[in-house]
């Protein structure tokens, strides 16, 4: 056999068993305490990790004495940064731990000390239902979603539903992002029924009833500090928006797409004067300190096209967030930036790259990036491609796109594609990574598919009612193949039986002899409606099933292995899968 030199760096495998014949995971060997953590291997070019942290910037009043920092006499620490510091494990760092199991609490510790991971965690939620999570590079890749009212759709209501939804489906964070209707209560609402952590860009509230051109530091301050209040987790603040990097926006295909960058530089235009939010980062990062809010420091000069990426004012906003990180770790506060959404495929590693380099290490929260522009209505898989690198890369959150990005607000289904998409790119992500047991899911789907125990199978699958759903469109019992290939050329089944393979046999994962596809759930059912392939009448066929319905056997009699011999049981199939073929064709166009 040919000799294949594989190009392993030391990463762990993803499997906690190292299970099947695959090498294990390409990237780099595990960095957890140093500022690669878990990464990829740099394509030639490739900026630099930061030799700096967190603790190259402390507060002017502290000092160094006897190999450690010490604070001011009096201080009480109030944020997580500042008891990692002190080299207290909190509690909320006890159960970031318990959710990252390849994480102990004191590494969750220092990885918060050196600012390279945040727990968002405002001390009133904390009061309500918040579950602590972390978002950083040595944990789990996180995907956020963003909702909220507008002025034209939506409202308190349905934005509280759709906080359930996105949780549901798998939402780390949510964006509370509302324009529109009672800003106040919808956030209100959200924060005391949300177990998540919440996120806002209160400039949207700093201009309800004002125009930007009016905004002060007074309002500016007022507005944080009642969001705080309230129970925010982390603020998007627009603060590396600059007077010198508007030049560079004259010549892009599409300006200026964030609306808080959009905003702040009709400010700057309008008072010929610096950005307010970075001139008074300071009394800013007071006030989130004292409930320990969280920065999102935002990328105001976002590319909003593939053709405007990685330009001048991007970069340049970039290497003002490096500023700002280390302005805010002075102040004790916890910091993540925000990234770019519109990338080409071959600029995502540099963009990651340069953003760890320049940020020392603090966590990256990207936007997508899209990597085409032309496909309205399926940005959900154009930015589930370029998150799925810029995970693997050194994005440490995600933010999702939905289908209806750059079309509308989404709604409940859109929340749900739109998680779906982006938990693949997470967990393809950490799988990519190494991270210790990310592919055992994947390998126990593996081996229920190959054992064709389709139960399991539903069961392990991230969206059973889809799965359930989708197999019994095509053929309504769990036999020992399925309808895309049927019995004769049913791959999956012949390694089963051949007795020198171990696929199919793994233990605890054996098929029943006896098996009946269950009756479809209301939620099924609708998933079946909508597809529209199959009637109403045959729809509740499937949501009524009793025995009668799959024959008179405990199960149907296409099984291989309860008919008298293999000629009926090929008769019986070949008969199951005409009718399918004939239903498909119904209402088909006629020459």
């Amino acid at each position: 056999m040919t000799d294949f030199k594989i190009p392993q760096r030391g990463a762990h495998n993803p499997s906690s068993q190292r299970a099947g014949t695959t090498p294990g995971s390409f990237a780099n060997a595990p960095d957890i305490g140093g500022p690669l953590t878990f990464s990829s291997p740099d394509t030639p070019g490739m900026p630099q990790p930061s030799e700096k942290t967190a603790w190259d910037f402390m507060p002017e009043d502290w000092h160094f004495e006897d190999g450690r920092w010490r604070p001011p006499a009096g201080f009480s620490p109030i944020t997580q940064l500042e008891h990692a510091r002190l080299g207290i494990v909190t509690l909320e760092m006890e159960r970031v731990a318990e959710r990252e199991p390849h994480l102990s609490a004191e590494q969750v510790r220092d990885e918060v000390g050196a600012g390279r991971m945040i727990i968002p965690a405002n001390r009133v939620h904390l009061g309500y239902d918040l579950d602590p999570m972390c978002i950083g590079r040595a944990g789990l890749t996180k995907i956020n979603a963003n909702m909220g009212a507008s002025p034209v759709s939506s409202g308190t209501e349905e934005e509280v539903e759709k906080l359930r939804w996105a949780e549901r489906w798998g939402a780390d964070t949510v964006m509370d992002l509302s324009t529109g209707g009672d800003l106040d209560a919808t956030r209100e609402a959200i924060i005391r029924n949300a177990r998540m952590p919440i996120g806002t860009v209160p400039i949207y509230s700093m201009i309800i009833g004002r125009s930007i051109e009016e905004l002060t530091l007074d309002v500016i301050l007022e507005t944080l500090r009642h969001q705080a209040r309230q129970g925010v987790d982390y603020f998007t603040v627009h603060a590396g928006v600059a007077r010198e990097h508007l030049p560079f926006i004259r010549k892009r295909l599409i300006g200026v797409v964030s609306r808080g960058g959009s905003l702040l530089a009709k400010w700057m235009l309008h008072h010929s004067d610096e950005n307010p939010m970075y001139t008074h980062f300071e009394a800013i990062c007071d006030v989130l300190r004292e409930y320990d809010v969280s920065f999102s420091l935002g990328d105001g000069l976002r590319p909003g096209g593939l053709a405007d990426a990685t330009d001048e004012a991007q970069l340049g906003e970039l290497d003002r967030l490096g500023e700002l990180t280390e302005r805010a770790w002075r102040k004790g506060c916890q910091v993540m930036v925000e990234g770019p959404g519109h990338v080409p495929f071959d600029q995502i590693e540099y963009n990651m790259k340069l953003q760890r380099q320049r940020c020392h290490g603090a966590p990256f929260y990207v936007l997508g990036p899209l990597v085409t522009d032309v496909f309205p209505g399926y940005d959900h898989i154009t930015s589930a491609i370029g998150a799925t690198s810029a995970g693997y890369h050194g994005a440490a959150m995600l933010c999702y796109v939905t289908p209806k990005e750059h079309l509308g607000l989404p709604k409940r289904e859109d929340v749900k594609q739109g998680c779906i998409a982006y938990k693949i790119a997470a967990h393809a992500s950490d799988v990519a990574l190494g991270i210790p047991g990310t592919r055992d899911w994947d390998d126990d789907l593996t081996r229920a598919r190959a054992a064709l125990n389709w139960e399991k199978h539903f069961d392990l699958a991230f969206d059973s009612d889809t799965a359930r759903a989708f197999h019994d469109e095509d053929l309504d019992v769990d036999t020992d193949f399925c309808a895309m290939c049927g019995h004769d050329w049913c791959s999956v089944r012949i390694s089963k039986e051949i007795v020198e393979f171990e696929s199919g046999k793994a233990s605890g994962f054996e098929r029943e002899r006896v098996m009946k596809s269950p009756a479809l759930t209301e939620e099924q059912q609708e998933i079946l409606r909508t597809r529209g392939h199959l009637s109403p009448v045959e729809i509740h066929r499937l949501a009524g099933k009793t025995k009668n319905a799959v024959g008179d056997a405990e199960k149907a009699a296409c099984h291989s292995d309860i008919v008298r011999n293999e000629t009926d049981a090929f008769r019986v199939q070949g008969e199951k899968l005409l009718q399918l073929r004939r239903k498909g064709n119904e209402g088909a166009p006629r020459a």
